[in-house]
């Protein structure tokens, strides 16, 4: 048998970790990856975060939602959609950080 290299399993585990955070951020199935969840952040986007949703169905009640809730009205925002929204808010910091 080989002895592990000292290092190299944490390695490995950092690199799960990585994944796992990654997928925690956007999860699917969930308020945070709807498309009718309105997150102030998404640069941020946490399942904690908290906004309206703006489900023609549910807008008028003013629902205040968190990313980790869900409801049967989902539907799912591509990550195309997530990648497009992070680029905007990324752009509008940097124009703010240079005004």
């Amino acid at each position: 048998m080989q002895k592990p290299i000292p290092g190299l399993l944490m390695e490995s585990n950092e690199s799960d970790l990585q994944r796992s955070l990654k997928s925690i951020s956007w999860q699917h199935g969930n308020c945070l990856a709807c498309i009718w969840f309105s997150s102030a952040d998404p640069l941020n986007a946490d399942l904690l975060d908290r906004a309206r949703c703006l489900h023609p169905k549910l807008k008028p009640f003013e629902l205040l939602v968190s990313g980790r809730d869900w409801c049967s009205l989902y539907q799912e925002r591509s990550q195309k959609q997530i990648d497009n929204r992070q680029e905007m808010a990324l752009k509008e910091a940097e124009k703010a950080a240079k005004s």
